[in-house]
């Protein structure tokens, strides 16, 4: 995406507002033009980047960044698993897990982790947690477990 018009067209309004105030103000506004030109330059990446950091979460878990090539950014989009797949289609057969999944007055150690999930996934968690008479909770502890789990090796009961 190149700047040099979003810059230039703030040059321009910086000329014709101290254009009002007199010779005395416009050669002033000359003057601060070319060290503004990298303030307005970051102002308008810090405003793209804040941008995508609110659009990415909206479109969790696609992405999208912003990336500088020289001195323009350039727009990264990462497109989520289910870009181009129905989330309305059936779920795969999931892998075995494990019997026990600890409870919040268990012993073991927690720790807090916030994502966020389409809406449609979220559904399908719930109703798969359901199914098992399980909360939502448990039973992505229970799938994230097996999904971490070392190939061959034995489900614990």
């Amino acid at each position: 995406m190149d700047l040099a018009p979003y810059v230039d067209n703030l040059r321009h309004e910086l000329a014709a507002a101290a254009a009002t105030g007199g010779e005395e103000a416009r050669e002033l506004a000359e003057r601060l033009t070319a060290p503004l030109e990298s303030a307005a330059r970051l102002t308008v990446l810090n405003t793209l980047s804040a941008a995508m950091d609110e659009i990415t979460g909206e479109l969790a878990p696609a992405s999208v960044h912003v990336r500088m090539r020289g001195l323009d950014p350039e727009f990264v989009v990462t497109p989520g698993p289910f870009a181009a797949a129905d989330v309305r289609a059936p779920a795969p057969t999931p892998a075995p897990v494990p019997a026990r999944v600890p409870a919040d007055g268990d012993d073991a150690a927690t720790a807090r982790v916030n994502f966020r999930l389409p809406a449609p996934l979220k559904t399908r968690v719930e109703e798969a947690a359901g199914h098992e008479g399980l909360s939502a909770n448990a039973w992505l502890v229970r799938a994230v477990t097996a999904a971490l789990r070392p190939a061959g090796s034995p489900t614990p009961e």
